[in-house]
């Protein structure tokens, strides 16, 4: 009963077929069999930002859907294919990485006992000192309102640090609403409370306030800052537009029998939905980044698994119902602020950078394409350095380290 990736994503004709998830009203997108629904489709009055985290709809799991089933694997990728994938072992003692989102999960502490439990990962509980959950202001009791749609991302988010770093502490800070003033106001508070490594898996459009953003919120020197690059294919979010973070891009991650065991291209299910990557209109260009495509910051730096129809495990009871499967470059940017805890603390000021410095040490991906554009490396995988993907995935922490 060991069912992962996309051997286990069993479909469900009727689900595929529907226009709108019979739950959420949201709309549900198919690609190649497989059907999905954007997590946080609608914004709440206020907000600015979304989650980018892809539920799938079409799953019919093989365990029970509440709890844990000893002795088989729920639908989706797992923390030992995460892992095989990316060359790393089992890491992160001594680390702490803060995952920050909008809106409270009040199930995210039981629902993530379940995930490690499964998986037989340690316990990470606020009794053991491992889990803390806070609002943007550092309380433990005053937190935001409940959110069905950010609690799929929340529950994302633990998930996959726990996947790639099972042995750090895990901040949850949760912002007041998903404006980029309260999440940025969230992320300076995961920072003071001693994360050094700071997920985000959400973005809205550009604008001019950016560059002040940016100063505000995340130019914090040494600590590595992730942020997704996107689901809507070719074209730029913020804060994964930031010079001080490290955008992450996204792939299509299968099972294969070559040397690795495992194949990646970039992830696209259409013209207007896939990795994020481009050029922004407002951020500077960071002296480590050399591409001549842009006169600005480029989007993406690195990469890792995003596409929904190869996606990941997640255990999810606030809005779901017990195990899904989840896509998205939501997926993708706690995996990679996870490797960089696994990496240790960060020495350059930017962690961005260090990949830069230590390209070879990266799973170059080569194929694929979100749309055509110009110059074309710019949403299409090519050899070296790309949008959608940037230098690559992780092939163990050399990259990551300074």
């Amino acid at each position: 009963m060991a069912l992962t990736g996309t051997a286990a994503l069993a479909i469900s004709g009727l689900a595929a077929a529907m226009p709108a998830d019979a739950s959420t009203g949201a709309t549900v997108h198919s690609n190649g069999g497989t059907s999905w629904v954007r997590s946080c489709a609608t914004l709440a009055a206020g907000d600015t930002m979304s989650c980018n985290a892809l539920r799938v709809t079409s799953v019919v799991q093989h365990i029970s859907p509440l709890g844990v089933t000893p002795n088989a694997t729920p639908a989706g990728f797992g923390p030992a294919d995460l892992r095989s994938a990316y060359n790393l072992p089992a890491g992160g003692s001594g680390q702490t990485v803060a995952i920050v989102d909008a809106y409270n999960d009040p199930n995210a502490e039981s629902d993530l006992a379940v995930y490690r439990s499964q998986y037989g990962l340690p316990a990470c509980t606020t009794a053991n000192g491992c889990f803390k959950k806070v609002s943007q202001t550092g309380s433990t009791t005053s937190l935001p309102a409940n959110n069905s749609g950010w609690a799929g991302e929340i529950s994302l988010d633990l998930d996959m640090v726990s996947a790639i770093a099972p042995n750090a502490h895990i901040i949850l800070v949760e912002a007041k609403t998903a404006s980029m003033t309260n999440l940025g106001t969230a992320v300076n508070e995961a920072v003071k409370l001693g994360a050094k490594f700071v997920s985000n898996s959400y973005g809205g459009g550009e604008s001019s306030s950016d560059t002040s953003y940016d100063s505000s919120y995340f130019n914090h020197p040494g600590v590595a800052i992730t942020a997704s690059s996107g689901d809507s294919g070719y074209g730029v979010e913020y804060p994964a537009a930031s010079k001080y973070v490290t955008a992450v891009g996204g792939t299509a991650l299968k099972k294969a029998t070559n040397a690795r065991g495992w194949t990646e291209s970039v992830w696209s299910t259409s013209s207007t939905e896939g990795a994020g990557s481009g050029c922004s209109a407002y951020d500077a260009k960071p002296s480590w980044q050399t591409d001549t495509g842009c006169s600005k910051r480029t989007v993406a730096d690195v990469s890792a698994v995003a596409d929904p129809a190869t996606g990941v495990a997640v255990y999810q009871t606030y809005g779901g119902s017990g195990w899904n499967v989840y896509g998205g470059t939501s997926v993708a940017s706690p995996i990679i602020a996870a490797v960089y805890a696994h990496a240790g603390t960060p020495s350059a000021a930017i962690p961005a950078a260090d990949a830069y410095a230590h390209r070879s040490s990266l799973w170059d991906v080569t194929s694929g394409s979100t749309t055509t554009c110009s110059p074309s490396y710019l949403c299409t995988g090519v050899a070296g350095y790309d949008g959608p993907t940037g230098l690559g995935t992780p092939n163990g922490l050399a990259a990551f380290t300074g």
